[in-house]
């Protein structure tokens, strides 16, 4: 639990603002007597005067909060003065108890109890007779410079010539492993500045409480005002099946690190979007239904790419001196990627995007893989990584390949997992096809998902 000094009853929504000459949203919480302000640099162009805009910042202003609510875990969240109706409350209490899961967990906290209250009204809904009505055919796509927004890109941009990429960043900070990506795709970026109150730097002086929290959501919800200022009818987003697989399960209870890349978050914040904005726009993922080998499938494709995607989570450091211009080659976001692209890539070429520090080529990285394919009792890790079902298949299609036959661990990972029992292991071939529900719009579904949307 917090410290004493900086325990609290409640944790307010104390407003937000919309400077409109500069583009500029501030949102603003209380709790223990701190003050923090989250603020959104979006730029001047865009009806900052309309009712769609107004609503689409509301909601920022709903899911922004959780960064400063973990640092006192109050009991009670207090919306101030701002409107929403029961069921935007229930979402909002879903949110934080678990998109904060993890959060939770690791800091001993039960928040099964917390409770979300403020006025009722009608939430964001605009006025009668006024329906956000953008151009069709412009999504935006939230895009990290991983292989499942590369993948989204390319599926999309020939479809939809008026595509734009989304990029949230610091003020003035831009991250090499996302731009490189980025300018290879050759389609507009509109850039969101993103500052956090400083006072979360010092969480550890202030006695405040710190952990993972939803980023994804946040993410999202400054994409859709983005998407609003830009007259767009679709925020586009990139999470696969297995973000709504838990990381681990606690006293019966899913903890789950990609909560708001999971079907839930997604299908709950469209809702929200749905009864703020209108049909107009619509919030969904296009790989919903796939799994991560069917991107890695698609990724290994998309050759150009190749040398300039970068997930490994040290390039994302936030001390720009910590950071990282190239793979690590031995966290577990590291060692997942290659194991999931080894069915579908050369060992040579992988070796390559990898710069000579190939993770599958190290022996050290053993217990990083064998915890990512469930066979040792260490807990899945907390990344963003896909479910264990989905390594197995890989291990075993990787290692059949003619050019891995002499890559010791991953000769001796496949033992390991062939010599468990049969259902242990998912059908690669089914995996290769989409096994999920899926939210996306006739208009931008692909063909073989027509008939499966719900």
């Amino acid at each position: 639990m917090p410290p004493h000094d900086q325990s609290a009853d409640r944790f307010l929504y104390d407003g937000y603002t919309i400077d409109r000459a500069d583009g500029v949203v501030c949102c603003t919480y209380v709790t223990a007597g701190h003050r923090f302000t989250e603020r959104y640099a979006f730029g001047p162009d865009g009806e900052w005067g309309s009712p769609p805009v107004e609503a689409a910042v509301r909601l920022l202003f709903l899911l922004a909060g959780v960064s400063y609510y973990k640092t006192t875990a109050a009991p009670v969240i207090d919306l101030g003065g701002t409107t929403t109706s029961a069921s935007e409350r229930d979402f909002l209490a879903r949110y934080y108890r678990e998109g904060l899961g993890e959060f939770a967990y690791r800091n001993h906290l039960d928040l099964g109890d917390l409770s979300v209250i403020g006025p009722d009204g009608p939430g964001g809904t605009p006025p009668t007779g006024v329906q956000y009505a953008p151009r069709p055919g412009r999504p935006l796509i939230p895009f990290g410079g991983g292989i499942d927004s590369i993948v989204t890109v390319e599926a999309l941009r020939t479809a939809h010539p008026g595509a734009a990429l989304c990029i949230v960043h610091p003020p003035g900070e831009r991250f090499a492993a996302i731009e490189d990506a980025a300018a290879l795709t050759e389609l507009p970026i509109g850039r969101t500045e993103r500052t956090i109150d400083p006072l979360v730097r010092h969480s550890a002086a202030l006695g405040f409480l710190n952990g993972h929290v939803p980023i994804t959501a946040v993410i999202t919800a400054a994409a859709l005002v983005a998407a609003v200022l830009d007259q767009r009818d679709a925020v586009v987003l990139s999470n696969e099946w297995s973000a709504s697989v838990p990381t681990l399960i606690d006293a019966g209870r899913p903890v789950n690190h990609q909560w708001s890349k999971g079907e839930a978050f997604e299908h709950g914040f469209a809702q929200m979007v749905t009864d703020a904005l209108g049909p107009g726009v619509s919030v969904f993922s296009y790989l919903r239904p796939r799994t991560e080998l069917w991107v890695a499938h698609q990724f290994a494709q998309l050759t150009r790419y190749h040398r300039a995607f970068r997930s490994c989570n040290r390039a994302f450091h936030q001390d720009a001196a910590q950071r990282l211009d190239h793979w690590c080659g031995t966290c577990d976001k590291c060692c997942f990627i290659d194991l999931i692209l080894a069915p579908y890539m050369s060992a040579a070429a992988l070796s390559a995007v990898f710069a000579g520090r190939e993770p599958l080529a190290r022996a050290e990285n053993a217990g990083r893989f064998r915890t990512l394919l469930g066979l040792q009792p260490d807990a899945k890790p907390f990344e963003c990584v896909g479910d264990v079902g989905e390594c197995r298949a890989a291990v075993l299609l990787a290692a059949a390949r003619d050019d891995r036959r002499d890559t010791p661990l991953l000769q001796q990972l496949q033992l390991a997992v062939a010599a468990g029992p049969d259902d242990a292991v998912l059908d690669a071939s089914a995996l290769l096809a989409p096994v999920g529900p899926h939210y996306i719009p006739e208009r931008y579904a692909p063909p073989d998902l027509l008939v499966r949307a719900r």
